[in-house]
């Protein structure tokens, strides 16, 4: 069968990523292959996790380039040079510019882990976005999945789930929560939306 080639795009440890690999593994992700792991930073875990299921990995630091611009041809030709399909952003810390974003037009997923258009947008990342929510006394958060474009979180919707916030929640625990109940469900399963679009075009 022929499977959309998938590029995971990290900064961290790479739990998102995890997510992704055991989703394949599991047949939830079946049109697609998760074929590159490019991280910018040498020290993230994701690496290595990349490295034990026998997935190519790659380093490319946004500090080894004078210009973002620069940075982000030399991302581009890693991944055209290996006929990726689709780029998953999995907790990459790179705000990815216009150049970058106009050159695959509806084939870059991220996960954000609120309800878009709730706590999105320039710096809302990571603990932000759920110390926030805690901060204004929401009782629903979750996780979004979009498209990406030029606008920070304001690219199309493909998935969203709820989750509760309970009573004595720190942004720690929150985090946790969302994780496991909205983005290590809905992404897999986004990408497995993407990925069939793509083959079945």
């Amino acid at each position: 069968m022929n499977k959309a080639k998938i590029c995971v795009l990290v900064s961290g440890g790479g739990t998102n990523l995890q997510a992704l690999i055991n989703a394949q593994k599991n047949g939830i992700i079946k049109s697609g292959e998760i074929t590159l792991v490019i991280s910018n930073k040498a020290d993230a875990y994701a690496l290595e996790r990349a490295k034990q299921n026998g997935i190519e990995a790659l380093v490319i630091s946004n500090k080894a380039y004078e210009t973002r611009k620069d940075f982000e041809t030399e991302l581009i030709k890693e991944i055209d040079s290996r006929d990726i399909d689709i780029i998953v952003l999995a907790g990459f810390m790179c705000i990815l510019t216009e150049f970058f974003t106009s050159h695959y037009p509806r084939r870059i997923i991220n996960v954000h882990p609120a309800l878009i258009p709730s706590f999105c947008g320039e710096g809302f990342y990571g603990l932000k976005v759920h110390e926030a929510a805690l901060e204004k006394g929401v009782k629903v958060t979750g996780a979004t999945v979009h498209y990406v474009n030029e606008i920070p979180d304001g690219g199309e919707i493909i998935m969203q789930k709820a989750v509760e916030v309970l009573d004595g929640d720190t942004p720690e625990v929150l985090q946790r929560r969302v994780m496991e109940q909205a983005e290590w469900i809905i992404l897999p399963a986004s990408v497995e939306k993407a990925a069939n679009e793509i083959i079945n075009k």
